[in-house]
């Protein structure tokens, strides 16, 4: 009897490597945000075109459907002092009840539990209980609308890391059709978007419909595993709606393509046509990488994304690594900008 030994191949958090010259980290947005470019990615040749965003509409099929995450981001940031004069940072994560919040803190070996934290503005807060990595649930002493009015007066937009300098007008780290409070992070595939080109978008004959992700802890949290089954992803919670499901399954009956803007859509999508594509909320924790089949996704609008990121990772699902990692080379030697604020890609 012959025995014949399976090879099975282990997906390394390196494999999503690229170089990227700190220059082209952008650190202000564009400055009419459809003025970005456009890097469009045919996922079946390999071909690429190069683009600007206000040229989307022409783009696009008349049929097509655009789906958009309406998440609005908090200005989750704020600045706690203790009674002996320490000074720590804190991050709302998302409501655990009408006071209590889950809250990313820095340094977090500073707050144990029943530490009181004391905020600008009169707010005051006491750490109720532990988390891991960092996570601290805090009981506020504002709730409701009351304190989301203190968070509005007081909070600071909670910038990436690799953005350095504040933007001249802090509505630019929104999209302009975000409606629904609750993110840590913008889903910044939609920054692109502007008035005139969702106009020129329903001239054309494409669709748009929403749903929402409030982007979470899993945006600050690098890979810190080697291989890629390993990582797990922290749960953000999401809804899709009926009008959405309903858009979406008219769009797939007549043949034309789902086009998700930004990797949140496309986490919120697949998450809802596990069991049968269905308007509802609730935490998800997919993670997609190559591999992952698509039951909903056709196309994606999106970012240029860190090295060794579940976001690279996503994109390289849907088009092959090496096809995405090609067109970052030719995006890094075209002198593209990168990551939240960067340029954009279409990926068809």
């Amino acid at each position: 009897m012959i025995e014949i030994e399976m090879q099975v191949y282990v997906m390394k958090v390196s494999d999503f490597d690229y170089s990227l010259p700190p220059e082209l980290i952008a650190q202000q947005p564009c400055q009419r945000r459809d003025q970005s470019r456009l890097l469009v990615l045919d996922k079946s040749s390999g071909a690429i075109s190069h683009r600007h965003f206000y040229q989307l509409p022409d783009i696009l099929t008349p049929g097509d459907l655009l789906v958009l995450n309406d998440t609005k981001v908090l200005p989750a940031r704020l600045f706690a002092s203790k009674a002996s004069g320490g000074k720590l940072e804190v991050l709302l994560l998302h409501p655990v009840d009408d006071s209590t919040w889950s809250c990313l803190v820095k340094p977090a070996k500073r707050a144990p539990r029943e530490t009181i934290l004391e905020f600008a503005g009169g707010l005051a807060g006491e750490v109720a209980g532990i988390g891991e990595e960092g996570v601290r649930y805090i009981r506020f002493s504002l709730s409701g609308q009351e304190f989301q009015e203190k968070i509005a007066a007081i909070g600071e937009m909670p910038l990436p890391p690799y953005i350095r300098e504040k933007p001249a007008d802090p509505g630019r780290y929104q999209t302009v059709y975000a409606a629904s409070p609750g993110a840590v992070a913008a889903p910044t595939a939609g920054l692109h978007f502007t008035p005139e080109v969702f106009h020129r978008l329903e001239a054309r004959g494409v669709e748009s419909a929403f749903l929402t992700l409030h982007v979470g802890l899993g945006t600050f949290r690098p890979v810190s595993v080697s291989t890629v089954e390993e990582h797990k992803m922290h749960s953000e919670y999401y809804c899709i709606g009926q009008a959405t499901v309903d858009k979406i399954k008219a769009a797939k009956a007549r043949g034309s393509r789902v086009v998700a803007v930004g990797t949140t859509s496309v986490r919120v999508l697949e998450t809802a046509a596990r069991d049968g594509l269905l308007p509802r909320c609730g935490w998800t924790d997919i993670f997609i990488y190559p591999g992952f089949s698509f039951s909903v996704v056709d196309a994606l609008v999106t970012n240029f994304h860190l090295p060794h990121s579940t976001l690279l990772m996503l994109v390289s699902a849907l088009a092959g690594r090496e096809r995405i990692l090609a067109a970052y080379r030719e995006a890094v030697a075209l002198k593209y900008r990168f990551f939240s604020f960067g340029d954009a890609m279409l990926i068809l």
